[in-house]
């Protein structure tokens, strides 16, 4: 599964498959000339359009990063369901807020993410741009599976992306709004009221999650 690959209907289980992106770098320094800032060197909150190929209209994905990308958290927007990834920690916290239940795991790969780049690809800068009112600096970016564009601000946040991802899917996202501020830490916890449960499913490569019912079949530990 990838950024562009979508298993189930819900906002959630397109959440749920970002998790399973491009592999996270750690941060570089924002004026190397040879590759972009590989994540946010600020805590922000951005709103973004995710349009994989084959589906008619794009879907919102509400991203939080801490600073450095050590955290990040998706959320759909009607806050059904949360995606959180611990780099540090090496896990990742799946949350469906209407059962009030959650499930976390290490993926057996490494922990992946598609809104932020990875030292796997190759970059060839290609000018600047602006998006959702922000300037941005264009990448041509290639990897194994083929070519994609981004664009991506001086301290790290891919304000757009077209193209083949990590997984030779293609799509597109692009930020809609773009807000830094302090990201609170329990933002990337389970509510300490939720139900721990174990998913009755294997966890594919990278810790994605097959579909929206993942967690909702599962049975309490």
């Amino acid at each position: 599964m990838s950024m562009f690959q979508v298993k189930g209907a819900t906002l959630l289980s397109l959440a749920v498959a970002m998790s399973a992106g491009s592999v996270v770098a750690q941060a570089q320094d924002a004026t190397s000339q040879s590759h972009p800032r590989l994540s946010p060197a600020r805590d922000v909150t951005v709103v973004y359009a995710v349009q994989p190929e084959k589906m008619p209209k794009p879907v919102q994905a509400i991203v939080q990063f801490k600073a450095e990308g050590d955290k990040l958290r998706i959320d759909s927007p009607d806050h059904a369901g949360s995606t959180i990834l611990d780099r540090p920690a090496q896990r990742v916290t799946l949350i469906m807020h209407k059962q009030r239940v959650y499930t976390s795991f290490s993926p057996k790969h490494g922990l992946r993410n598609p809104f932020m780049l990875d030292m796997a690809m190759q970059y060839a800068p290609d000018g600047t741009g602006s998006v959702a009112g922000l300037a941005c600096n264009k990448w041509t970016i290639t990897s194994s599976h083929g070519k994609a564009t981004a664009c991506v601000t001086e301290d790290g946040v891919i304000l757009s992306e077209e193209g083949v991802d990590a997984d030779g899917l293609h799509g597109k996202l692009e930020a809609q709004t773009v807000t830094y501020g302090p990201v609170a830490e329990a933002q990337f916890q389970a509510p300490a009221d939720y139900q721990q449960i174990t998913a009755q499913m294997p966890i594919p490569h990278g810790g994605g999650v097959h579909g929206g019912g993942a967690m909702s079949s599962a049975a309490p530990k």
